[in-house]
C-alpha cells in the first residue's frame, strides 16, 4: 500500500465527500512502453486509478473531467445511474478487474453526457490497455476497434486538444490501432499522413516511431 496515497474528492452530482487512491509519483518506475503508448510500470500502474467513482451515486469520470459536469447534466446522471446504483467502493487498492469496471462506468457516464469522440476514445483505449494487462485479447481487440472509430471521428470532426495527443500523434495512434487490428492498408494510410507532414520532424521520437511502424507494415505486406 505504500505506493498509494489518499485523495479527498467531493462529488459534483450528489455532493458526497469520499476518498480515492492515487499512485505516488515518486514511486513510479517505467518498465516499457507499447507502440500504442501504453506504459508498463514496476508495481502499481497509475492508469488503474485515473477514474474517480462516487460510491454514493455511481457518477464516474476521468480525474480531469470529474468536476467539469454541467449543472444540466447532473439530473441525467441521477436518473440513469444513481437511481439504479448500489453502493460500491473503489477507494482502496484496485485490481485490473476493478479498474475495468471503473472505466466502463466512466464510459457509460460519458456516453450519457454526449462527450466528444476524442474523450470517449481516450476511455476506450484505456479499457483496451487494461484488458491487455488481463491478457484478454478478445476484449482488448473490441476496445481497440472502438478507439480507432472514435479517434477517426474526432480527427475529422473535432478540435484535437494538445494533450495527451496532438493531431500528428493522434494520426499515428489511429494507424497503430489499425495495424494491431490487422488492417494494414488503413495503417499505412495513417502512417503516411504523419510521415508526409514536415512538422513531425519537430518530434523526433514520434518521427522514429511512425517510420519504424510504417516499415514494419510494409515488411508484413
Amino acid at each position: 500500500m505504500e505506493e498509494l496515497y489518499t485523495k479527498k474528492v467531493k462529488c459534483p452530482v450528489c455532493k458526497n465527500d469520499f476518498t480515492t487512491s492515487k499512485v505516488k509519483s515518486s514511486k513510479l518506475r517505467i518498465e516499457k512502453r507499447d507502440t500504442d503508448f501504453f506504459t508498463y510500470y514496476r508495481g502499481e500502474n497509475p492508469l488503474k486509478y485515473s477514474v474517480f467513482v462516487c460510491p454514493e451515486c455511481g457518477y464516474a469520470a476521468l480525474e480531469d473531467k470529474f468536476d467539469k459536469i454541467k449543472s444540466k447534466d447532473i439530473e441525467v446522471i441521477k436518473q440513469n445511474v444513481s437511481d439504479k446504483w448500489r453502493k460500491r467502493e473503489f477507494s482502496l487498492k484496485r485490481s485490473v478487474d476493478d479498474a475495468i469496471v471503473c472505466y466502463k462506468l466512466a464510459l457509460y457516464c460519458g456516453q450519457l453526457l454526449n462527450f466528444k469522440n476524442y474523450d470517449l476514445g481516450n476511455i476506450t483505449l484505456r479499457l483496451a490497455w487494461m484488458n491487455r494487462l488481463n491478457e484478454n485479447s478478445k476484449e482488448e481487440e473490441r476496445f481497440l476497434k472502438l478507439s480507432a472509430e472514435l479517434f477517426e471521428n474526432a480527427y475529422y470532426n473535432e478540435d484535437i486538444p494538445s494533450t495527451p495527443f496532438d493531431e500528428l500523434s493522434l494520426a499515428y495512434l489511429i494507424g497503430e490501432l489499425h495495424r494491431r487490428l490487422g488492417d494494414r492498408e488503413e495503417a499505412l494510410k495513417w502512417f503516411s499522413k504523419v510521415i508526409s507532414n514536415r512538422a513531425v520532424k519537430n518530434n523526433p521520437r514520434l518521427d522514429k516511431l511512425v517510420r519504424d511502424q510504417w516499415y514494419l507494415v510494409k515488411g508484413e505486406r
